[in-house]
């Protein structure tokens, strides 16, 4: 559902300054008020560090909160983006994934930048300084690049993975990742909801995931696929509504927000309905704040 509809929804899929986001929790719930949205999700990478303020700014703006986080996984070498909501954050099973997932994301980042010091003289204490939140930041590729732009051998983060850091960069290496099986039952195990993130997004995979692929993670547990986004396309969202009605799945939209220094993705560009949004909160282990 997009934002353009006469009656907006929620937002899904926004990040903050806990990943690669470029504003605060605050900032994010602000920005929702701001677009009269019915309601936000924060989904940052491999954490929950965020939560606490999101639901402090929530509380005090009255903009109803969803609590979530964007979990990188994979299928048969795909890339796969998964969005857990309203779990709960001291499940052992989820807790043990997010750790070691945290730990290889600084793994590769910490090679990615040995990769780019042979040709730019960037160290990682270049990279930490980008961090916003301290040890309790999910570093990534942005960090990098926002370095990068502050050294000035680039103008925007754009340019910067443009040229460097993208998947067909010199200077790129490939994620570790759990199984998207893995990551829908972990989810499920600590009594929270599954979402696809755009998954039929071709500009972040050379193949995307099949009507097989999705129907395996559906038979595994997985509760909904995130067809609003602008990297699916029209046709693919189509299909994605077919796929959800036959496998019984919810359809959420999101914008995958950053922030206006992050990403061009405007909040409320794409939304999911209250009525689906109610669903998620019926079938999670914690509540939304209202």
């Amino acid at each position: 559902m997009t934002a353009n509809e006469s009656i907006p929804g929620w937002d899904l899929h926004c990040h903050t300054a806990y990943s690669d986001g470029t504003e605060t929790p605050e900032g994010l719930i602000l920005e929702a008020k701001r677009r009269g949205l019915h309601g936000v999700g924060i989904a940052d990478h491999d954490t929950w560090a965020g939560w606490d303020e999101a639901v402090a700014a929530s509380r005090e703006h009255g903009v109803p909160l969803m609590r979530g986080t964007e979990i990188t996984a994979d299928v048969d070498g795909i890339c796969v983006h998964m969005l857990g909501f309203l779990y709960s954050p001291e499940d052992e099973v989820l807790c043990k994934l997010f750790e070691t997932t945290r730990t290889n994301r600084v793994r590769r980042m910490k090679k990615m930048v040995e990769n780019l010091s042979a040709d730019f003289p960037i160290t990682w204490d270049d990279v930490v300084h980008q961090v916003k939140e301290g040890e309790r930041t999910t570093i990534g590729r942005p960090h990098i690049a926002d370095a990068m732009v502050s050294m000035g051998f680039f103008a925007t983060r754009s340019e910067a993975f443009a040229k460097t850091i993208n998947k067909n960069g010199p200077y790129y290496v490939p994620i570790v990742s759990p199984s998207a099986k893995t990551v829908v039952e972990a989810v499920k195990h600590a009594g929270g909801v599954s979402i696809i993130a755009h998954p039929a997004a071709t500009s972040r995979n050379k193949n995307i995931l099949s009507d097989q692929n999705i129907a395996d993670l559906a038979a595994a547990g997985l509760d909904g696929l995130e067809v609003f986004h602008r990297d699916n396309s029209p046709e693919q969202q189509q299909r994605l509504l077919g796929l959800a009605a036959d496998l019984h799945l919810l359809a959420t939209g999101g914008s995958d927000w950053h922030g206006a220094s992050g990403k061009p993705n405007i909040m409320g560009e794409n939304v999911t309905s209250d009525d689906v949004v109610a669903q998620i909160a019926d079938r999670g282990a914690i509540g939304l704040i209202d």
